[in-house]
């Protein structure tokens, strides 16, 4: 437990560190394939979130997902790739194909759906190859291109807002 502290705090200060040569890249890119990252301790409805993105003009193969858990069970019915904060290494290396296929994966859209600050979570957020990232904005305001204010359980509100701005920046 305290192992695992020490570990966050060392991947989110050198995460905090490379944060200053951030380059903000402008996408003139129409929204076809969205990264859904979110954090499954906290939120539960993952297949809610997926269809409502999919009522707003999203085809379902075009999105991918993953899901942290804190803990998970081996034998658990696993409908998304699965990762845990024992997949990220001392050295800050993410130590799961899934997640870093995830990574390097080139999205239209990622959408970071998590509001709580876990190591695993910043680390795979800023390596991300999206071209645009959408997050709350209970998270580091420079993580992602754009951040909505509301709760994780409110993932209609999420959705409904993401898509009124994503119209306003001609992403749609």
């Amino acid at each position: 437990m305290f192992l695992n502290y020490i570990k966050d705090y060392f991947v989110k200060k050198t995460l905090k560190k490379s944060f200053q040569n951030l380059k903000n890249n402008e996408s003139v890119n129409v929204v076809k394939t969205i990264g859904l990252l979110v954090d499954g301790t906290r939120f539960a409805k993952t297949e809610a979130l997926i269809a409502a993105l999919t009522a707003n003009g999203i085809l379902p193969e075009n999105i991918t997902t993953i899901v942290y858990r804190d803990k998970f069970k081996k034998t658990a019915d696993k409908k998304f790739p699965v990762f845990n904060s024992g997949h990220l290494k001392w050295n800050g290396e993410i130590s799961s194909p899934e997640v870093n296929d995830f990574i390097n994966k080139k999205f239209d859209l990622l959408i970071s759906y998590y509001d709580i600050e876990k190591a695993i979570l910043l680390k795979i957020n800023h390596d991300s190859k999206a071209q645009f990232k959408v997050g709350f904005s209970l998270i580091d305001n420079r993580l992602n291109h754009f951040m909505i204010k509301t709760y994780v359980d409110n993932y209609t509100l999420f959705v409904s807002e993401l898509f009124k701005y994503l119209k306003l920046l001609n992403k749609l």
